[in-house]
């Protein structure tokens, strides 16, 4: 980092940090009690802090990684500082925690963009913060900054993995895949992707080599057509399938393979992967899931998907493989026709926005639902187009966890998705500045938008007397 870059990065992670720190205040002033999931965690803290640790809240889904984070950063600075009596392990003191960890999401997501894009020496270091600006202010995963929710460290710990991944540090990358597990069960997914990314990039060497021998010029590792494919299935089984590769591969992922393997004895011993209460967290092959993550994407994302190039190029992809896409077609209508799932979660609950997407578009007809698919294909495609710089192993081994960690979700639930849309973001290249500003910008009017409507427009429910309020 060059000293003018380091500069502007201080100085836009201190003045975020301060802007959150302001918005912090007038969230907790407002909202002094625990809401929604934190009268679940913010008890839970409180008993850890206590020291009372065979205490468990059977309503809790996820592991203790939230509550064990919290004790070891609130009860060495409660010393420190003299805190006794409320103070310590109150719900804002643990909601301020989350406050600190944004902070170091903020700089995770600076390296990985230094590491990721270090061979683009046309990337400027203004791009870069700017990026990471953007990225820190997530509107989904920022507005969980601000509660005592599991998102924020989880994603923290997953993107510390992947950090130490690229450096080649898979043990310090395993160990923190664990720490992350320890926040949320599915990010086991993100260790074995940490693994997939040795394993692609040892395969994207011997397929260079392979087609270097072969002296084919026609054929490229960053191709994606039907035929290609062929091939490299065909190539993947015999490389997979020969023992000096596996030992090869065993030995550079032996980390990820004993996590995963920890997992597995895991969810063999507990009976699932949902710790606590299950009714409402069945697994089953939601396929749609997958339509749902490409348009949020697709809203998230718009600068880089919605451009008059990349609307020129699709139309053109059209017109040359009709029977591609007919195809791609009539398997998407078949599969919301026979995978689509409605969580009771999803029509009962009116405080999440979720609830308001599915009743105005989803709900309006039965037919709408197959109406979409065009958006979707047009969605899939753009995201794929972004990605294409990457070699064609590292996208199907993105795509197997993209899949492995939002179609086995029955709930629509826009939480699910900030760590594959991160991890994805990561991955692309730099657009113009001025496409980075708008999508900042509008990052910045959406979280204003929910933030004000979290803070100022409650309501009521008939049956009760608490105050709810709007969320993601």
């Amino acid at each position: 980092m060059e000293g003018v870059e380091a500069y502007g990065f201080s100085a836009a992670m201190s003045g975020a940090f301060l802007l959150s720190s302001l918005l912090f205040a007038a969230v907790n002033r407002r909202l002094r009690e625990p809401y929604m999931d934190e009268i679940f965690h913010v008890p839970q803290a409180q008993a850890y802090c206590q020291g009372r640790f065979l205490q468990w809240d059977p309503m809790i889904t996820t592991p203790p990684g939230l509550y064990l984070l919290s004790v070891g950063v609130v009860k060495p600075a409660a010393w420190l500082f003299g805190w006794t009596g409320t103070v310590v392990c109150s719900t804002g003191m643990l909601r301020f925690i989350n406050l600190l960890i944004s902070a170091g999401n903020f700089y995770l997501l600076y390296l990985l963009l230094l590491k990721i894009h270090q061979k683009n020496k046309a990337v400027s270091g203004f791009q870069r913060i700017l990026s990471s600006l953007t990225l820190a202010t997530f509107p989904t995963l920022y507005f969980f900054t601000f509660l005592y929710y599991t998102d924020t460290g989880s994603v923290f710990f997953t993107l510390f993995a992947y950090l130490m991944c690229l450096y080649g540090n898979h043990k310090a990358s395993a160990l923190l895949g664990f720490c992350a597990f320890m926040f949320r069960q599915t990010n086991i997914v993100w260790t074995v992707f940490c693994a997939g990314n040795v394993v692609a990039e040892k395969l994207n060497e011997a397929w260079k080599t392979e087609l270097l021998k072969k002296k084919d010029e026609r054929i490229s590792s960053m191709r994606t057509s039907f035929s290609d494919l062929t091939l490299i299935m065909r190539f993947l089984i015999e490389y997979l399938t020969s023992p000096k590769n596996l030992i090869t591969l065993i030995a550079l992922t032996w980390p990820y393979i004993v996590l995963a393997t920890a997992f597995f004895v895991f969810v063999f011993i507990n009976g699932g992967i949902v710790v606590g209460d299950r009714s409402s967290h069945e697994a089953c092959l939601h396929f749609p899931q997958l339509f749902y993550f490409l348009s949020f994407t697709l809203f998230f994302s718009f600068p880089h998907f919605l451009t008059p190039t990349k609307i020129r190029k699709f139309l053109q992809s059209l017109r040359r493989h009709r029977v591609q896409y007919i195809l791609i077609t009539a398997i998407s209508l078949f599969l919301i026709w026979k995978f689509t799932y409605v969580h009771k979660y999803l029509l009962a609950d009116n405080r999440h926005y979720t609830f308001y997407v599915w009743r105005k578009i989803f709900q309006r007809h039965e037919l709408v639902k197959y109406v979409l698919v065009p958006a979707y294909i047009f969605a899939g495609w753009s995201f794929v187009d972004t990605i294409k710089s990457k070699s064609i192993f590292w996208i199907l081994m993105y795509f197997v966890c993209l899949l492995s960690v939002t179609v086995p979700q029955k709930l629509l639930e826009f939480r699910y998705f900030i760590l594959p849309f991160l991890i994805y973001r990561l991955n692309i290249p730099f657009a113009p500045v001025y496409r980075q500003l708008v999508e900042l910008a509008f990052y910045v009017v959406v979280n204003v938008v929910t933030f004000y409507l979290f803070l100022n427009k409650t309501f009521q429910w008939p049956n009760s007397v608490e105050i709810q309020r709007f969320m993601w």
